[in-house]
């Protein structure tokens, strides 16, 4: 039977990986990555030598049905992002839907756990997470703003991904959110989890604001973003 494992990889600190997953890896017959390029540095790092095939959010229908096929003729397939866990906000779930679809029990999809920047923030995030609402990356434009009003009306935290270019644009979206519904929000900002220079910032959006611009070189990277609600 073929096998199509979801495979967690670190989200920084390369030693993230569980013995399965290096494994799992080393035993496909390919490798699906987000970008090969930074796939490499994990896979020189760890001596796999599987044969890789890029596949991203821009991949076209040509490039899936290939993966099908694969899968058809009993072949092992690795689907790997650059970092953290495939499927969340990630195009991996597109595939798993379709290979679900199409070959049904004739593949079987294991999932390979391990790290994940929404699980990581949140576990050093303290009280208020037992439940939330995550959402992922906001649309840049069109739905912004209805998900934004979510976030104002909920009765539960939220947890969402920000990239550099949009973090400061978000900030003072929250802090028009609270003068607009008259809420207090506290708000938690974590960037570079597991690397070298990783922070966690936590404070009004005011303060994050502030400090983000006093700090302007520590826009890098993607931010998860922890909203609360605070009496």
């Amino acid at each position: 039977m073929s096998i199509l494992s979801i495979v967690a990889t670190p989200i920084g600190n390369l030693e993230d990986i569980s013995l399965r997953a290096l494994r799992v890896l080393k035993e496909a017959d390919y490798i699906l990555c987000e970008d090969t390029r930074v796939s490499s540095k994990l896979l020189n790092f760890y001596n796999i030598k599987t044969k890789t095939i890029s596949f991203h959010q821009h991949s076209k229908d040509v490039k899936v049905d290939k993966i099908v096929k694969l899968l058809e003729n009993d072949s092992k397939i690795a689907l790997i992002t650059d970092a953290g866990t495939p499927g969340i906000s990630d195009p991996g779930s597109k595939l798993v839907e379709i290979v679900r679809s199409e070959l049904k029990d004739k593949v079987k999809i294991e999932a390979i756990p391990g790290a994940s920047a929404l699980v990581s923030a949140i576990s050093i995030s303290g009280t208020g997470f037992d439940h939330f609402l995550f959402l992922g990356f906001l649309p840049h434009k069109k739905g912004r703003q209805s998900k934004l009003k979510e976030i104002a009306t909920l009765n539960y935290p939220v947890v969402l991904y920000e990239s550099k270019h949009r973090i400061l644009k978000l900030l003072k979206e929250l802090r028009d959110l609270e003068n607009e519904y008259s809420i207090n929000l506290e708000i938690s900002i974590a960037r570079e989890l597991t690397k070298m220079h990783e922070s966690y910032l936590r404070g009004s959006a005011d303060e994050l604001e502030k400090n983000l611009n006093d700090n302007i070189s520590s826009l890098k990277g993607e931010f998860v973003v922890l909203i609360k609600k605070i009496k």
